[in-house]
């Protein structure tokens, strides 16, 4: 990937000193800090950020957070920065999510110390995500590899993310006694149907292309290009009076030079029966509700072959998880969904600190990252009847006066995914007002035709929209689409 190549050109790489005011005291360099665990560099209007540690795949911590906050604000500021790109260094990572290792490691060790410290460095890494959520100029992330936890906050709250054939994405938070955090309250909810309940709840991980089916990559391309792709989006020059969405279309455009197809055998996988499966089980307000949803359909003598076993899976994943992680994660789907961005962090901010408290995450992290070869969690409570209302309505309530979250921006919130439909494939609801509003797309490729010709050649349209149609639609007596949801 891109970042991962040296800029051999001297007089285009700088070094920007990092000026600090009072305001960002909290992230100057502190004692043990890496001094290289990030790159930055410069190539005309671009400036990149490369994570650093691609022997722990690049997992996120404090002293990066440190690091990358200040500079973004001096990028947000600059006249000649007009592009950020986010990469990771090595063949196999992006990042791998925060480093929780640590963290459960030191509220093991040192108790109370251990847990104030966890939740500093969560107030750090949400600060973080937040800016880049509201950041003001085309913020650019390549998910070139692994893609987790912390590495999904540092990504899907990018206008343009951009998935590879290496990109395995996922959050895996309810497996180690967590929650899908760093603004998982805004984007998992806010996927379509019940596709981010499931993955939120089951950890199921995302491969290459079908994080643009998804919605969790708005681009898809292969990693040898993405080089040539940095170089290209440095000689973009925008016009002063162009605001945010005029350039990121652009680069949108920019990125469509570069489209190297589609893999021919990999079609939408979270599709037809499978998909419909999901949205059927998943939309239950309780985690009972769902297993008992999922045995149904594992019994069930109609039931295809492909989700009998899916749900048979899926069952299993979810025995393994931590029960207190699956019902609080669940109740934050439902409410998340409400939820604005700047909400989102203050609340998950709270959540975390709940979780350093809980027993589950030392447990999970320890003997699923820790122990080697992992070993089984020992979940307290066992069992999800064991968990109470009461215990999770817990997780969601802030005493009085308890401290906030300070994010450091402001009025750049929004309640819905930003640019929908303008950038990455279409949406279910994109389908729906074509069929349900077109007079003149009486037919099934007219529709279909309608859509990609709105998408100026980006791959993937086509496969989207004929997977959303077989499932929502069908034809009416008088031979034109209908939909039917």
């Amino acid at each position: 990937m891109p970042l991962k190549a040296k800029i051999t050109r001297p007089a285009y790489q700088t070094q920007a000193a990092s000026t600090l005011s009072d305001n960002y005291a909290e992230f100057k360099e502190q004692p043990g800090d890496d001094s290289d665990d990030v790159h930055f560099n410069t190539l005309y209007g671009v400036r990149t950020i490369q994570l650093n540690r691609p022997k722990k795949y690049n997992a996120l911590n404090g002293s990066m957070i440190r690091k990358i906050i200040p500079r973004l604000k001096e990028y947000q500021k600059s006249a000649l920065a007009s592009i950020i790109i986010i990469g990771g260094a090595g063949p196999n990572a992006f990042c791998a999510g925060g480093d929780v290792a640590h963290l459960a490691s030191d509220i093991a060790k040192n108790g109370d110390a251990g847990r104030a410290a966890s939740k500093q460095y969560f107030g750090l890494e949400y600060k973080l995500d937040h800016l880049i959520a509201t950041y003001p100029k085309p913020y650019i992330a390549y998910m070139d590899g692994i893609t987790m936890g912390g590495g999904v906050g540092l990504s899907v709250h990018a206008p343009i993310r951009i998935a590879t054939e290496n990109t395995t994405f996922a959050m895996p938070e309810t497996g180690i006694g967590f929650f899908p955090d760093v603004g998982g309250s805004f984007f998992l909810p806010r996927l379509e149907g019940e596709l981010g309940t499931y993955l939120a709840l089951t950890s199921t991980p995302l491969k290459g292309v079908q994080n643009l089916y998804a919605g969790t990559a708005t681009h898809y391309i292969d990693s040898s290009v993405l080089p040539n792709l940095t170089s290209r989006l440095a000689e973009l020059v925008f016009k002063d009076y162009d605001n945010l969405r005029r350039r990121l279309l652009i680069i949108d455009h920019t990125i469509q030079e570069y489209n190297t197809g589609l893999p021919h055998d990999e079609p939408p996988y979270l599709a037809g029966n499978l998909r419909l499966a999901i949205d059927h089980c998943f939309r239950h307000d309780t985690v009972e509700g769902i297993v008992s949803a999922l045995e149904k359909e594992r019994a069930g003598e109609a039931t295809p072959r492909e989700v009998k076993d899916w749900a048979a899976e899926t069952l299993s994943k979810l025995s393994e998880k931590s029960p207190t992680s699956l019902k609080v994660t669940l109740r934050q789907m439902r409410v998340g969904v409400k939820w604005d961005t700047r909400e989102t962090f203050r609340r998950e901010y709270h959540l975390a600190a709940k979780f350093m408290s809980h027993p589950d995450f030392v447990n999970g992290v320890t003997a699923r990252l820790l122990h080697k070869p992992a070993s089984k969690a020992e979940w307290n409570p066992p069992r999800l009847e064991d968990v109470t209302n009461e215990q999770v309505d817990n997780f969601f309530s802030i005493e009085e006066g308890e401290e906030g979250l300070q994010l450091l921006t402001r009025g750049l919130d929004y309640s819905r995914f930003q640019y929908a439909g303008e950038l990455g494939l279409p949406r279910e609801e994109d389908v729906e007002k074509v069929v349900r509003g077109g007079e003149r797309q009486t037919g099934w490729s007219e529709v279909v035709e309608s859509l990609v010709a709105r998408s100026e050649g980006q791959i993937g349209v086509r496969e989207k929209v004929e997977e959303i149609m077989k499932r929502k639609c069908g034809i009416g007596g008088d031979g034109k689409v209908v939909w039917r949801g």
